[in-house]
This record gives C-alpha cells, sequence and structure tokens, in this order.
C-alpha cells in the first residue's frame, strides 16, 4: 500500500532534520531532539490565551500550561476542559513537544486545554507519572468551576504514551470513585506490550518510529 502524500513528506522532513531513533540516543540527546524537531508539528494555532502555572501533585508542584480559545470573553457559559498528556515513551517530552497539538484542540474544540508536564522516567519510575496524571485531572475537576470551566465536561486527550495515561486516568477515576471524566480521546495510544502483532512486523522500520525504538 503507497504512503499518503502528507506521510512522505513527514518522513523526509524528518531525515532532512537528521532525526535519528531514540534507543540510538541517551536521554538527553533524544529529550533535546524532540525540542529540536517541534517545528514538524506545523505552524503554530493562535489561541485567546495561554498562560503556565503549576499544579498540585503527590512529590510536588507539577507544570502545567493552559489554552483559553479565541473569541471567549467575560460571561461566558462555562467551557469543556480537555486535560492533555503529551507523548514521549514516558521519557521524552515537555509542554512545548505538544504546543501546537494544543492549539489545535482548544480551537477545534473550542475548549480549555490543560497540558501536564507529569514527571518522567528513569528519573520517576512508575508509577509516577500515572498519579500525576491523575493528580492533574482531580485538580480541574476540582477548580474548573471557579476557572469558567464546566466540571461535568471534562475529557483527557493524549497520544502514544500520553494516550496511554489518558486511558490509566479514566481507569483510576473509575476504581477511586472520581472524578467523573465526560470523554477520552486516544492519539495512537499504547495500550499493547507485545511486540509480537502484525503492525510491529510489517511496520519495524522505514516509518519514523521503528519497532527496536519502542
Amino acid at each position: 500500500m503507497p504512503l499518503h502524500p502528507d506521510a512522505i513528506a513527514f518522513l523526509e522532513l524528518r531525515e532532512q532534520m537528521g532525526v535519528r531513533p531514540a534507543n540510538e540516543l541517551t536521554v538527553a540527546e533524544a529529550r533535546a531532539q524532540g525540542i529540536r524537531t517541534c517545528p514538524v508539528a506545523g505552524p503554530d494555532d493562535a489561541v485567546g490565551h495561554v498562560h503556565d502555572r503549576t499544579v498540585p501533585g503527590p512529590a510536588g508542584d507539577i507544570p502545567a500550561r493552559i489554552y483559553g480559545p479565541p473569541g471567549v470573553g467575560a460571561g461566558h457559559p462555562p467551557l469543556p476542559v480537555i486535560v492533555y498528556y503529551h507523548g514521549g515513551g514516558w521519557v521524552i517530552g515537555n509542554l512545548d513537544t505538544d504546543d501546537v497539538r494544543c492549539r489545535q484542540l482548544c480551537r477545534s474544540a473550542n475548549a480549555v486545554v490543560v497540558s501536564v508536564n507529569y514527571r518522567h522516567a528513569p528519573e520517576d519510575r512508575f508509577p509516577a507519572a500515572a498519579e500525576d496524571a491523575y493528580a492533574a485531572v482531580k485538580w480541574v475537576a476540582e477548580n474548573a468551576a471557579q476557572m469558567g470551566e464546566d466540571p461535568q465536561r471534562i475529557a483527557v486527550c493524549g497520544a502514544s504514551a500520553g494516550g496511554n495515561l489518558a486511558a490509566v486516568v479514566s481507569l483510576m477515576a473509575k476504581d477511586r470513585g472520581g472524578p467523573a471524566i465526560a470523554y477520552q480521546a486516544l492519539i495512537v495510544p499504547v495500550t499493547n506490550d507485545s511486540f509480537d502483532t502484525v503492525s510491529y512486523q510489517e511496520c519495524a522500520e522505514g516509518y519514523g518510529l521503528t519497532r527496536d525504538a519502542m
């Protein structure tokens, strides 16, 4: 099956930027490469406002970035809120690497987006990331009303490792009696630890993320 032209352009751009598989890099190099390749995501979408803050977590403050949609003034009806978790194998990534995606979500869903920079391995191993992810959505639920958000319309969203965290947070909320999560959007989530699936065999190399890197 031929690749979509957009996928070909994406892979060619990665090659031009000298992107290397994460398993060939140190942790520091992989994180630096993630920042360096942010432009691959495309141009920034304009939103109404962006501000950085921290939210309380089980091991200290968790960095977060809050995006508000454009054209929303004082006295607006409560907005839905999306709690977003970035990808990167639970090791790479931060608020900047997924900034464009959060802006796109904010505009297209007309929702507040709260991007969460959970703790990463290898410095902080499992379940640190999951506990931070849960603490963040719990904080959003407890403070949504006073921030002009709708506590009845809280969604969780993430890409790759972040998609895993969004799914895990939904299960944690169910097991722990809240908060209520109305929707989950999982973007290429890691939900299976098997490397023996057909896609892992047929797409092991040549498509950006390799089997060895995973």
